[in-house]
């Protein structure tokens, strides 16, 4: 997980179901930050609680997802 030049990180402000997948996540990175899930971009979900955060990146070769219960 590096953070190149450029990287940006998109925080979900809305709780998202941490059941959700990356076929799931994937989904919802268009109607919640307008943006490509395919840019390199870290995308950042929390649970309702705020003690289960999963990052959604591309990197160069399929999506990857780090999970971690706080």
């Amino acid at each position: 997980m590096l953070n190149g030049a450029g990287v940006r990180a998109y925080v979900c402000a809305e709780a998202v179901d941490m059941r959700k997948s990356i076929d799931g996540l994937s989904v919802l990175v268009e109607p919640v930050f307008a943006a490509d899930p395919f840019c390199g971009h870290w995308f950042v979900f929390l649970s309702k609680k705020r003690d289960k955060v999963k990052i959604l990146y591309w990197d160069r070769h399929g999506f990857a997802l780090w999970y971690k219960r706080l």
